[in-house]
């Protein structure tokens, strides 16, 4: 059987290591961001009509596609005549 080779290190380096603090740690800001009740409106109403279209987009596919499978029943009996 082959089995793996460790090295020899009888010591770990240690896994973290202690960083001298500063005397004032820095403080980084994040730019304040207003939202408004005009701006949730907006994406509420946004977000139903693009769910609207999505919903019409899958009922004219579905249509379609009834359509299409009637239409050739159509035509097979047709030809068959």
């Amino acid at each position: 059987m082959l089995l793996p080779k460790y090295p020899d290190n009888p010591t770990p380096p240690p896994a973290h290591t202690h960083a001298p603090t500063d005397p004032a740690p820095v403080q980084r800001s994040l730019p304040a961001v207003s939202i408004d009740h005009k701006t949730i409106a907006a994406l509420v109403v946004s977000g139903v009509v693009l769910t609207a279209l999505l919903a019409a987009v899958a009922v004219t596919a579905i249509s379609v596609a009834v359509a299409a499978v009637v239409l050739r029943s159509m035509l097979r009996d047709q030809h068959r005549r």
